[in-house]
C-alpha cells in the first residue's frame, strides 16, 4: 500500500513539478521505501540515483543544531548562558526599533540562536536591518571568493556590528542564528565547522558524500537545480550556486550543505533511533527530547509564517508537531524536522523509530504542496 501511493503521488510530482525526486522511509531497522524518479539533468537526460548530490539548503541547520547540542552535552555551554561569554562581539547589543537605536532589553542568549529569536536576520529589503545584513553578507562573500577560504568567524563579528531587529527573546525570525552557532563551534572547539562535522558527524555516520565544498571528482553527480515557469516549463537555474542570497559562507552552518538521499537518511534514522544507530552515537535521547519540543510561547508561534507549518511549534532548530487538528496532520505528536530551499525534506519520529527524506531541486519548491502530502501517505500506511 505505501509503495503504492507514494509512487503514485512521487510520479505526479515529477510530471507537475519537479525534474527529479527520491524518497528514503526508514522505521526501525527496516527500509519501508526507497525510491528515484525523475532527471538529474533534463538535457542530458540523466536519471536521480541513489548517489546522486542535492543541495540541501536549510536541511544544514538540522545537522549544525545537533553539532551545536554535542557541545552541550559536554558541558562546553548552556542553553541560558549569554552567546557573548564565547562570542564576545555580542557584548551590549543595540536593536533598531522605530528608526532609532536603542539597547537590546537582555542579552542574546544561546538558546535564542537555537530557536531564531535572537533577532539576527538574513539579508532582505524588507526592513533596514534586513538590508544592513545584505550587505554583510556581500562583503563578507568577497572576501571569502578571494581568500577562498571560509568566514564565519568575520560574518559572527560583522553581524554583532549591526543592530538587531528586535530584542532578543520577544519575537521569532529566519535568519542566521544557526550560522552564528557554526561560528560558536568553531570558536569552542578550536575547529572550522566543516572539520568538526565530518569528524564528529559524517565520518562515524559513513556520510560519505556530504560536505560544504563538493570534490572535483564528484561534482557531475550534483543534479541540476530548476526554475518551474507560470507555464510549467523548467529552466536550469544557472546563477543560484554562486549568488545566492542564503548561502553566506562556504561552511554555511546554515545552509551550505550538499547531501545524498542515503547520507541524509543515515543522519536522520540516527536521530529517530534514539541518537544511536549502529553503534554511533550523536546525542542522548534526553537531548533530542529537549531538542524536538516547542521552545516558543503560544502568541509567537504565527511568526512561523510558512502555512504547511500550521499546527508545528518549533524547537532547538526544528519543527515539531503540536497540534494535529490544526495542521489537518496524521503525524505524531513530538514528530519533527525541516526542510530546504529547493524543496528537499526530512521528518523524524522518535516514538515510531520512524524517518523520511526526500530529495528534489526546483524553485519555487512547492513545498506546502508535497510535504503535508508525503507526511500524510506515510503515516496513513502503517499500523
Amino acid at each position: 500500500m505505501l509503495e503504492h501511493r507514494l509512487d503514485k503521488v512521487l510520479t505526479k510530482f515529477t510530471e507537475k513539478g519537479a525534474a527529479g525526486v527520491a524518497l528514503s522511509v526508514r522505521k526501525e531497522n527496516q527500509t519501508l521505501y526507497e525510491n528515484y524518479f525523475g532527471y538529474a539533468d533534463l538535457q542530458k537526460e540523466k536519471t536521480i540515483k541513489d548517489n546522486t548530490i542535492y543541495r540541501i539548503y536549510s536541511m544544514s541547520k538540522l545537522v549544525t543544531c545537533v553539532a551545536g547540542l554535542q557541545l552541550l552535552e559536554s558541558g562546553d555551554f548552556l542553553l541560558t548562558d549569554p552567546l557573548s561569554d564565547y562570542l564576545p562581539e555580542f557584548k551590549n547589543m543595540k536593536v533598531l526599533e522605530n528608526g532609532k537605536v536603542i539597547e537590546a532589553e537582555r542579552d542574546i542568549l544561546i538558546k535564542d540562536l537555537f530557536t531564531m529569536t535572537s533577532g539576527i536576520t538574513y539579508g532582505g529589503e524588507a526592513t533596514e536591518v534586513e538590508k544592513l545584513t545584505r550587505q554583510v553578507m556581500a562583503e563578507i562573500k568577497e572576501k571569502e571568493v578571494k581568500e577562498h577560504t571560509s568566514k564565519l568567524r568575520e560574518l559572527s563579528i560583522a553581524l554583532a556590528n549591526n543592530p538587531l531587529e528586535f530584542h532578543p527573546g520577544s519575537h521569532w525570525k529566519y535568519g542566521l542564528s544557526h550560522d552564528v552557532i557554526g561560528a560558536l563551534i568553531e570558536v569552542i572547539t578550536g575547529m572550522s565547522l566543516g572539520a568538526y562535522l565530518h569528524q564528529k558527524i559524517f565520518q562515524p555516520l559513513k556520510m560519505n558524500d556530504t560536505f560544504f565544498k563538493i570534490p572535483i571528482a564528484k561534482k557531475n553527480r550534483l543534479a541540476k537545480i530548476y526554475d518551474r515557469q507560470d507555464n510549467g516549463q523548467l529552466v536550469e537555474n544557472t546563477w543560484i550556486d554562486s549568488d545566492a542570497e542564503p548561502l553566506t559562507v562556504f561552511e554555511s552552518g546554515g545552509a551550505g550543505l550538499h547531501s545524498t538521499l542515503e547520507d541524509y537518511q543515515k543522519f536522520a534514522h540516527c536521530l529517530a533511533q534514539g541518537g544511536t544507530s549502529e553503534g554511533v552515537t550523536l546525542l542522548s535521547n534526553n537531548t533530542i527530547q529537549l531538542m524536538a519540543q516547542n521552545h516558543l510561547p503560544e502568541e509567537m508561534i504565527p511568526e512561523l509564517g510558512w502555512n504547511y507549518d500550521n499546527g508545528y511549534g518549533y524547537g532547538l532548530g526544528v519543527r515539531v508537531m503540536i497540534d494535529q487538528a490544526k495542521g489537518g496532520s496524521n503525524s505524531t505528536l513530538g514528530e519533527f524536522g525541516w526542510s530546504g530551499l529547493a524543496g528537499t525534506y526530512v521528518f523524524i519520529d522518535p516514538k515510531k523509530q520512524l524517518s523520511a527524506v526526500y530529495m528534489q531541486q526546483m524553485l519555487p519548491n512547492f513545498e506546502t504542496y508535497h510535504q503535508p502530502r508525503i507526511r500524510n501517505i506515510i503515516y496513513g500506511s502503517l499500523n
